[in-house]
């Protein structure tokens, strides 16, 4: 979750929050906050085919600093660096966000397992079926050539010499 978002959630500015992030970096190791690179913002910025006004509401359009982007746990400890009530009355919306994103991509995970078992035996079962169809096509060929001419036979009595 960006700066911007987390700090409209937290009904402060971005400024205000990335200011608090600042006074307490020791609560906010890696994989609770990081940084933005300019590619990635770059590839942020094209997602949003928004103007350049509305770049500028969305905070990180005009800042001088890269956004910070924050995890669930980094959400939560912005929530306790901020220590308002509204901060920590949000924070339990947050959790509860991270949640469903969590158990929808579990859910999806396991989708996808299913998926691969099922296709996995549709493979399997459309060998078997592809080699059953191939040998019924040659047994058909074979009955759709014509039969090699045999040697009639004299109708009568016939001595052999």
């Amino acid at each position: 979750m960006l700066d911007a978002d987390l700090a409209a959630l937290y009904g402060v500015t971005t400024k205000r929050l990335n200011e608090q992030v600042r006074r307490n970096l020791g609560r906010f190791p890696s994989d609770f906050m990081f940084q933005l690179t300019n590619q990635e913002i770059a590839i942020l910025r094209s997602q949003f085919a928004t103007s350049s006004s509305d770049a500028r509401r969305l905070a990180w359009g005009g800042q001088r600093y890269a956004p910070h982007a924050f995890t669930e746990h980094g959400a939560l400890m912005a929530a306790m660096v901020l220590n308002s009530p509204h901060a920590t009355e949000v924070s339990v919306y947050v959790v509860r966000a991270f949640v469903e994103l969590r158990d929808t991509l579990v859910a999806h995970k396991d989708l996808a397992k299913r998926l691969d078992e099922l296709e996995t035996k549709l493979e399997r079962k459309l060998a078997t079926h592809d080699e059953a169809i191939a040998g019924i096509l040659d047994a058909i060929r074979q009955l759709m050539m014509p039969a090699e001419p045999t040697k009639k036979r004299r109708i009568g009595f016939v001595q052999n010499d």
